[in-house]
């Protein structure tokens, strides 16, 4: 297949990327800093006053939407707060605008979003079949924003997957490394209450939800991108202390978080239990269905 990615340069498309090209597809990477192509890799400039991508994506198979701004730089101020959102606004318009532009559509597109989405809450338990809580949260508002910029794409009779990444646990970056650290340095301990809900999932199980998407046609709008076993971040906590065989003991209050990270802290205090239910339904296979076995394999690998 041929396969465009934007947001290609990321923790996620790079991890995309390798297992794409492993398999003999073709991957068009679109940036704005364009790299000189390699056998398996062509990059397209995009988001450019002169840039024209249609013009070299014609006959693309399926393109995998991921670009957007981090939400994990810096604190969320007013202004990194509308660079998130803008950021989103204007890849996810020019995505469309590029596949109305193109003569033959692709067959697929993944169109990223977050279980952000879901906003806050610890008692509700969130598949894809649910309508979505009314919420003001900053990251929801900004989820239901991305998602419905995309819908434009459906109406062109191309298949339009939204996969709702959870909390993605690698050793290349996102919030893994961030959250063992302390543990290695023997202060891991309880964020927050310990009762709000972490949505998690292996780098290698959310490559394969991503093929997985690619490759059945019968999957459409939201797909929840998780593992189908959340943990409190209690629980999760302790369990990073047993795999790294380091104590659980240093708690870091609400009040520490919030005045260190801002608003950004409700990342870490607050979340939604998110089930992965359409995978399940289609007969998808967690390689690491646990999290136990997903933070042993990240260690052995490290």
């Amino acid at each position: 297949m041929k396969i465009a990615i934007t947001g290609g340069t990321g923790m996620i498309g790079q991890a995309l990327s390798k297992r794409l090209i492993a398999e003999g597809h073709h991957i068009f990477i679109l940036t704005r800093s364009v790299q000189d192509n390699t056998e398996h890799t062509t990059y397209v400039e995009w988001l450019t006053s002169s840039a024209a991508p249609e013009r070299q994506l014609e006959g693309v198979d399926a393109f995998i939407h991921l670009a957007g701004a981090s939400i994990n730089d810096g604190r969320w101020t007013e202004e990194r707060k509308q660079t998130i959102l803008q950021s989103r606004i204007d890849s996810t318009k020019e995505l469309v605008r590029i596949n109305e532009a193109l003569t033959t559509k692709p067959a697929v597109v993944l169109s990223a979003s977050a279980v952000g989405i879901y906003g806050q809450d610890r008692h509700q338990t969130f598949t894809e079949e649910q309508p979505l809580p009314p919420t003001s949260d900053f990251l929801s508002q900004v989820c239901v924003k991305w998602e419905a910029l995309a819908q434009p794409i459906a109406d062109l009779g191309i298949r339009l997957v939204h996969p709702r990444i959870g909390v993605v646990l690698s050793n290349e970056g996102g919030a893994y490394p961030l959250m063992r650290l302390p543990y290695k340095l023997f202060g891991g301990g309880t964020m927050g209450d310990g009762k709000q809900w972490v949505s998690w999932v292996h780098i290698d199980d959310l490559v394969e939800l991503f093929i997985f998407a690619l490759t059945t046609n019968q999957l459409t709008g939201p797909l929840n991108i998780t593992a189908p076993h959340p943990e409190t971040m209690r629980q999760f906590g302790k369990t990073i202390g047993k795999t790294l065989h380091r104590p659980h003991w240093l708690p870091a209050p609400r009040f520490a978080l919030e005045l260190a990270l801002g608003e950004k802290s409700v990342i870490v205090l607050e979340g939604a239990r998110v089930i992965p239910k359409k995978a399940l339904e289609n007969g998808f296979k967690f390689r690491y269905a646990e999290l136990k076995d997903a933070l042993s394999n990240l260690e052995q690998t490290n």
